[in-house]
């Protein structure tokens, strides 16, 4: 699965570039409040417009302090799956229920430096662990090849059937990049400036897939 992100887009035309990359899988959608991390991007308003111009499903990643008073909304609002992240809440059991209660998928996000073990546990109450391989709040970053260990751990469990949930990474991945992450069993892959700083985002999208298939093998 490919999920542009619109964070490498353009912000004027964000209906177009939606289109610019039809047959996604997901549209990456990134919200920041300038206090979690220190960059301010869109919020609900913006996504409630996205929804109605795209028919490819939101998939939006909260960068944002206190996620149990805004995540449901986004899920009200019509966003396929909401995530929010483990350092931002005492209880993301509880958010999750209330995004699921809101009739969207919950998905838990980890900084580069946060350990996914202490979150084992609770990946039942979610439907995608989103493993962070850039820190959080800035497009362009290097990719960090340490947190596919994270990824690892996970995908054994899921590979078990402990677990039920789809593997994202967000962060630095591109050509040259995507291969090694789908090797650690990798389902959804975020890309913005892959994508977006391209010619033909949609094409870039094509490639991408090709390349994680290639390799994919849980």
């Amino acid at each position: 699965m490919i999920a542009p992100s619109i964070l490498s887009a353009d912000f004027a035309h964000l209906a177009s570039e939606a289109n610019a990359v039809e047959g996604s899988d997901w549209l990456h959608v990134d919200v920041m409040d300038g206090h979690f991390v220190p960059n301010l991007t869109l919020g609900l308003p913006v996504v409630e417009s996205l929804i109605k111009a795209t028919d490819i499903p939101l998939d939006c990643h909260l960068m944002i302090d206190n996620p149990g008073r805004w995540a449901p909304s986004y899920a009200e609002a019509g966003a396929y799956n909401v995530t929010i992240h483990a350092e931002a809440t005492d209880d993301p059991v509880a958010v999750a229920r209330d995004i699921r209660a809101a009739g969207g998928k919950a998905g838990l996000s980890v900084k580069p430096n946060t350990p996914i073990e202490p979150y084992l546990e609770i990946l039942r109450d979610f439907d995608t662990l989103l493993v962070m391989s850039v820190e959080p709040g800035f497009g362009g970053q290097s990719f960090i090849p340490s947190v596919l260990e994270k990824a690892r751990i996970v995908r054994r469990l899921v590979d078990s059937g402990e677990l039920r949930l789809v593997v994202e990474i967000d962060g630095g991945i591109n050509s040259n990049t995507i291969e090694q992450a789908a090797e650690a069993g990798i389902d959804c892959f975020v890309a913005g400036s892959a994508v977006y700083n391209t010619a033909d985002p949609g094409a870039a999208v094509r490639t991408l897939r090709r390349q994680a298939a290639s390799v994919w093998a849980p």
